[in-house]
């Protein structure tokens, strides 16, 4: 739950023919320089993949015959086709995962107030946690994982924001800050709420127009709605979850203007609340791996949505 609440060889000179060799063995040797087998390869020359010799090579055919070394079908200079770009190609996006697992061992400095651009919060919080222990900091890491390999493999560039590889944070005015700094197309912080029992569903926190300090969000207010409303569409179709039945009504939006996370950015950004840790229902969800790796596809479906217009 929010606090703020990545050479061909040289050719011999043929050596004429023995004036003695009869014309009827003559013609069969002049042939096998047409048809006859090559001598084998020796090993690829420095820089030059193996694999791509493999794929330029060429095969006998089913009829038994070998195909020509000039076989149809645009490719390269080593005779394999040009691949097709990957769709999120040329594409940043930055995952934060919510809180931190050693905030809890750090609450003097994650209590220290920063400025989130109309005000003064804590610099972060530990997060929530299920009945059962199983922490928001450990969820949002795990489906973070998941959603970077999922956009990976897709062609985009990834930033996490930490990866549980620093003590406690970052702030949230530094969250923002590093999003900034990677001129992302995309940020969806990851969370999972703390709501009472019985309230279920996820939702996604919008940022609202502020102006004030140093935080004006006039030109991020459209295009992160555009995110978040993907998110709600694709997030529901992968994992079978419905929007929250206590915030948003309905419509798993909700907009706020007191997250730093969200007043200090300049590019497109928004919170995913996954469920709720205190909801046993919700719970039994976002404990269970297999369930985790559909949030993760359908954040990385949301984004790509978002990111393909």
């Amino acid at each position: 739950m929010p606090y703020d609440h990545r050479k061909p060889l040289a050719k011999r000179p043929a050596k004429p023919l023995a004036l003695a060799l009869p014309l009827t063995l003559a013609l069969p040797l002049a042939l096998t320089g047409c048809g006859g087998s090559a001598a084998p390869a020796g090993p690829a020359a420095p820089g030059q993949s193996r694999t791509a010799d493999a794929k330029g090579a060429t095969a006998p055919s089913a009829s038994g015959t070998t195909p020509s070394a000039h076989a149809t079908g645009p490719s390269t200079s080593a005779g394999a086709t040009t691949p097709a770009p990957l769709p999120l190609a040329g594409r940043t996006v930055v995952i934060d995962p919510g809180h931190n697992p050693g905030n809890f061992r750090h609450s003097s400095e994650i209590n220290k107030k920063v400025n989130i651009g109309t005000t003064r919060k804590e610099c972060d919080t530990t997060g929530t946690s299920t009945n059962g222990g199983y922490t928001e900091a450990a969820f949002t890491l795990d489906v973070s994982h998941r959603l970077r390999d999922l956009l990976e493999k897709q062609g985009a560039e990834v930033v996490l924001v930490h990866d549980a590889d620093r003590p406690f944070g970052p702030c949230i005015d530094e969250r923002a800050r590093i999003g900034n700094a990677a001129k992302a197309d995309a940020v969806v912080s990851v969370h999972a709420d703390g709501s009472a029992g019985g309230n279920r569903g996820f939702h996604v926190i919008l940022p609202a127009r502020v102006n004030g300090g140093s935080a004006d969000t006039a030109t991020i207010v459209g295009p992160s709605r555009t995110l978040g409303e993907k998110l709600v569409t694709h997030f529901a179709r992968a994992t079978g979850s419905r929007p929250a039945n206590y915030i948003g009504s309905g419509t798993g939006l909700d907009v706020r203007d007191d997250l730093g996370g969200l007043n200090l950015s300049t590019v497109p950004k928004v919170f995913l609340e996954c469920g709720n840790m205190r909801d046993p229902k919700d719970a039994a969800l976002l404990t269970d791996a297999a369930w985790r790796q559909k949030a993760a596809h359908g954040i990385a479906d949301g984004i790509g949505a978002f990111l393909q217009g």
